[in-house]
């Protein structure tokens, strides 16, 4: 097998058990991990929830409809040398913490050949040039490839699956969080899921804590390549199919998102106002390179899709844009980094590894 190429080198891989893949993932981080974790404000605010009844009512929810993620946190939490309730908190900062640091922008189309979703990555500036990509083989599952946060579950950025899905994951500020799966679980087990039906099943039928925006690729049961819009929060399950090109920003968009209260930050409504602008000079079938140059757009009248100011009011930089074609014999995963492909590779739903290779 030809050797992944990621962000730093070769991918980390993590196999086996939810407690091995934690401990596999906690390792790999761990040395910059404390650093990180120092320097964030959002964990100064997510840890005052520390031993709170609705900390706990999290959890609950999260050890009862999916136990092997928080055994897979709690192990990362101890190859960190971290507190597991901690570590916990960490990965619920979503419901914890209402304007959580995690932003993103995607674009979505389908073509006659595929679907498309393209996105950026955005994060705590500190992270820039200290992600990673990881492949992850749970047992009896699929398999997947992500871009990978320190201390957090895979799966609340971008990733394919070797079950033939593509997921890309917007943060939506909501602000009435409710007891049930927080977000970042549900959006990890969405990448152990075997088809897309079960996907989207998963996220209308799972009882949510907070909420994402979900854009989700995959091959139904008739063999036809789907790309989905969903936007799944504590309240409602709104999926909508992608037809035409569309892009998501950070907050909600779908009829009847306006019943629902939500932040939204100046950058998240700037970014959605140049899409709008964007969209239709890409015609109807635009292709990755088209969706990449949008995402890299630093023009416009207001804050940038392109995120790279130090000062970035809602303290977030791209750290990675991602393009996946979603194909009924798998998805293509390409990721740039500084302007820079940093990642070719395709994700064969027949095979059980990913398989690097040159389109």
């Amino acid at each position: 097998m030809q050797e992944l190429n990621t962000l730093r080198g070769p991918a980390i891989r993590a196999a086996g058990s939810p407690e091995a893949i934690g401990r596999q993932l906690g390792a790999h981080v761990k040395p910059i991990f404390a650093d990180y974790m120092a320097q964030s404000s959002a964990w100064q605010a997510v840890s005052r929830w520390r031993g709170s009844a609705f900390a706990q009512q999290l959890r609950a929810a999260a050890t009862h409809h999916f136990p092997a993620y928080v055994a897979e946190i709690d192990a990362m939490a101890q190859a960190l040398d971290w507190s597991a309730d901690d570590l916990f908190l960490w990965n619920c900062r979503g419901e914890l913490i209402h304007n959580a640091p995690d932003g993103c922008t995607t674009l979505a189309a389908r073509t006659p050949a595929a679907g498309l979703i393209a996105h950026n990555e955005d994060g705590d500036p500190w992270l820039r040039g200290r992600c990673s990509v990881v492949e992850v083989e749970p047992e009896g599952k699929p398999g997947f490839v992500s871009f990978y946060y320190p201390g957090s579950l895979p799966g609340h950025t971008f990733a394919a699956t070797r079950g033939g899905l593509a997921q890309a994951i917007n943060n939506v500020r909501i602000r009435d969080p409710r007891a049930g799966v927080p977000r970042m679980v549900l959006a990890r087990a969405v990448l152990d899921c075997a088809t897309l039906a079960d996907a989207l099943a998963l996220l209308r039928d799972t009882p949510r804590a907070s909420g994402f925006h979900h854009t989700i690729g995959g091959t139904d049961e008739a063999g036809e390549v789907r790309v989905y819009s969903v936007e799944a929060t504590a309240q409602r399950t709104s999926v909508h199919e992608v037809s035409t090109p569309s892009g998501h920003a950070n907050h909600l968009i779908h009829a009847g998102c306006e019943r629902e209260s939500q932040i939204i930050t100046e950058s998240s409504r700037d970014r959605q106002v140049r899409l709008a602008e964007l969209l239709p000079t890409l015609g109807t079938q635009p292709d990755g390179v088209a969706f990449v140059q949008a995402l890299q757009d630093r023009a416009g009248a207001g804050l940038p899709i392109f995120r790279d100011d130090p000062h970035d009011p809602d303290d977030e930089n791209t750290l990675a844009t991602a393009c996946m074609h979603v194909e009924p014999r798998g998805v293509a995963l390409d990721v740039w980094q500084g302007g820079e492909r940093v990642l070719d590779v395709f994700i064969d739903s027949n095979a059980r590894h990913a398989d690097g290779a040159t389109r």
